[in-house]
């Protein structure tokens, strides 16, 4: 397998997020949606003006993802929302979790079928209460590996056959077999990372099957073969690098979102890119980012 290899790492917004996040390209509308989970922000970034719009929102919003009927649908801290874009407002759809007042949600993807992926986590970053849900059908199920105090990276391989799952806390990466019909099967081991890794946050799959993941405290993104194997590492201007994201047109352009949580003075002035919004480029063009059936 050739070497990877990433040019012209930039940054393309700089937002100065206190959590950046859950960046997904729209096919669509050729822009980048992301959002800020402690500012309760999401943002919507132009490449080709460089524009970044935001709006609040209601509560602290996890992700938001592009649907088939044009609006977005967004995990909030307490459950799913529809935002219309043109109205700039978001409405409350359903709750998720009504018995745990302490999760959020956390991180979302869309399958092929446009099925939505997600997870929920305790909002205090401890508690083992996080849950992994598909929305399907109008129908919540959960799925994966239960009992996660920092749910991450649901990510879908590109035949749609193979499911990532993350536990933050625990710096793992797991997968599992997805039949026709979005059900899960058991979950095995996909990557660990060490303490001096940092920790797994975000993930997504390229067109080839590589599986790529932001690293919290890692300083840039490490990219997997479907077998496990690392390709190579991705150095970015943070510490604190959440999740990426396949756009541009030929969805070869790399985004990644970044934070400034918890960072002292010393460290932000060290770090003056933490939680702006960054941008490299690959030979390999990620997975298109389904719209959600929702």
């Amino acid at each position: 397998m050739p070497a990877l290899v990433a040019r012209d790492v930039r940054v393309v917004a700089d937002v100065g997020t206190t959590l950046g996040e859950g960046p997904v390209w729209d096919m669509a509308r050729q822009c980048l949606w992301f959002v800020d989970i402690k500012q309760c922000c999401l943002y919507r970034y132009n490449p080709v003006d460089g524009r970044c719009l935001h709006w609040r929102a209601p509560g602290e919003i996890g992700w938001a993802l592009p649907t088939l009927a044009g609006d977005i649908v967004c995990g909030l801290s307490d459950g799913l929302y529809r935002f219309d874009v043109d109205a700039g407002a978001f409405t409350f759809w359903r709750a998720v979790e009504p018995g745990q007042p302490g999760n959020r949600l956390n991180d979302a993807c869309t399958d092929a079928a446009g099925r939505v992926w997600f997870g929920s986590m305790d909002n205090g970053e401890t508690a083992p209460t996080g849950q992994f849900y598909r929305l399907a059908g109008g129908i919540i199920n959960p799925v994966g590996p239960p009992d996660i105090a920092i749910t991450n990276g649901p990510s879908v391989s590109p035949d749609g056959r193979t499911i990532y799952f993350t536990d933050t806390l625990a710096r793992t990466i797991w997968q599992a077999p997805v039949d026709g019909n979005g059900h899960v099967g058991a979950h095995m081991l996909f990557a660990q990372f060490s303490d001096e890794a940092g920790y797994p946050d975000g993930s997504v799959v390229d067109a080839a099957g590589n599986v790529w993941t932001g690293m919290y405290g890692g300083g840039g993104a490490w990219c997997f073969d479907a077998r496990g194997q690392k390709r190579g590492f991705v150095a970015l201007p943070a510490s604190n690098i959440t999740k990426l994201a396949f756009g541009g047109a030929d969805l070869k352009t790399v985004y990644a979102t970044s934070a400034a949580k918890g960072m002292s003075a010393a460290q932000r002035a060290a770090e003056p890119s933490a939680g702006h919004l960054f941008a490299f480029d690959v030979d390999e063009p990620g997975c298109p980012a389904y719209p959600a059936a929702a």
